[in-house]
């Protein structure tokens, strides 16, 4: 049941390729395995960031069209048992903002084998939740931080919440949601200057900070390259305050690729409130790391995906609702999973921003 974005499903779903081999894990073509699966749990978000959304927002999914709480715990069941998933990340749009969130996390942190759970999320009502996020079977938490400023945080969401999200990030440590993450896109003329204040605001609260290159996945297809804050000008800006080194731990499919804090410049030591000392840079578009990518996808409204930026899906929700078995859905997952191409080709002079936003692909 694959499709190419836009167009009918195909009846019968995709032949197995004679060449994939009897491996019930979602092996593909070029000898990645995926063990890492992203869930969507919903394309609604409380804030519009300028690089994400317009500030209408957009068409929401249909509530009908996204998959119920049985559906969807019956698909992450489906990966776990059966495709050798072992992480599982939750993210939207805004994961809170889907009811019955704890439901969901507490039946995934009852599978077995018990998969690693953490969750994506903007922060907005993580200040009266996190014990409860804690006690469902969160692991730990990334929570999306672009600026420390309040007029530009407003700016950059087109809502006033930054107390918010610092409140929220701070009950997540105290809930022992740990290590909690903080992802930060740059954005040129915007908050490019704030940098080196982010690492050192990371460091002296314990959280661990994850700059991310904008990547073309805004509603707008407004995203152009030589707007970009690339990999190498967040390393620029770090290193005017800080003596960095490369983290000598195995990154394995981790997007992130990591960087000791040695010191500061102007000769203090560097403490951080029981965090490490390190900073991570995910360099999506500059420094791609597709061959080592270990994840497969699930948006809201049960459709599959290899990438980020895969130009076709494949409807599990059709077969939840019409009847499939788990085997039978498990293995189109492996078959769609066999095709993944090499990479996302965002370099390739044909490539195609997905019809797709990130807030209803999941992060």
């Amino acid at each position: 049941m694959t499709t190419e974005l836009g167009l009918p499903a195909l009846r019968g779903g995709p032949s197995r390729d004679p060449d994939r081999p009897d491996d019930p894990r979602l092996v593909d073509g070029f000898g990645r395995v995926a063990t890492d699966l992203r869930i969507s749990l919903t394309d609604r978000c409380n804030l519009r960031c300028t690089y994400c959304m317009p500030a209408e927002g957009l068409d929401w999914m249909p509530r009908d069209e996204q998959l119920t709480d049985d559906e969807l715990n019956r698909l992450i069941a489906v990966a776990v048992h059966r495709l050798g998933v072992e992480e599982l990340r939750f993210t939207g749009g805004e994961p809170m903002l889907r009811k019955g969130l704890e439901n969901v996390l507490s039946a995934a942190s009852a599978l077995e084998p018990r998969p690693d759970i953490s969750l994506t999320t903007n922060g907005i009502g993580l200040a009266r939740r996190a014990g409860a996020l804690a006690a469902a079977g969160v692991n730990r938490l990334n929570v999306s931080l672009d600026t420390l400023r309040q007029d530009r945080f407003a700016e950059i969401t087109r809502r006033d919440r930054l107390q918010d999200v610092l409140d929220g990030l701070a009950a997540a440590r105290d809930a022992g949601l740990n290590p909690v993450k903080l992802n930060s896109v740059l954005l040129r003329g915007v908050n490019d200057d704030e940098a080196a204040d982010m690492l050192e605001f990371a460091l002296e609260h314990g959280y661990q900070l994850r700059f991310i290159e904008q990547m073309p996945l805004d509603a707008q297809h407004g995203w152009r390259r030589s707007e970009m804050i690339t990999a190498g000008e967040i390393m620029e800006r770090l290193e005017q305050r800080f003596t960095l080194a490369p983290s000598d731990e195995d990154r394995g499919g981790a997007p992130a690729e990591k960087f000791l804090v040695e010191s500061r410049l102007d000769g203090t030591s560097i403490s951080t409130a029981g965090g490490p000392a390190v900073v991570g840079v995910i360099a999506s578009v500059t420094r791609p790391f597709c061959g080592a990518c270990d994840r497969t996808r699930l948006t809201a409204d049960g459709q599959m995906r290899t990438c980020l930026f895969a130009t076709g899906e494949t409807d599990l929700r059709a077969m939840v609702r019409g009847g499939a078995t788990d085997a039978e859905i498990a293995d189109t997952w492996r078959d769609a999973m066999w095709g993944k191409k090499a990479g996302h080709g965002i370099d390739d002079p044909g490539f195609l921003q997905p019809d797709r936003p990130m807030s209803a692909i999941g992060g």
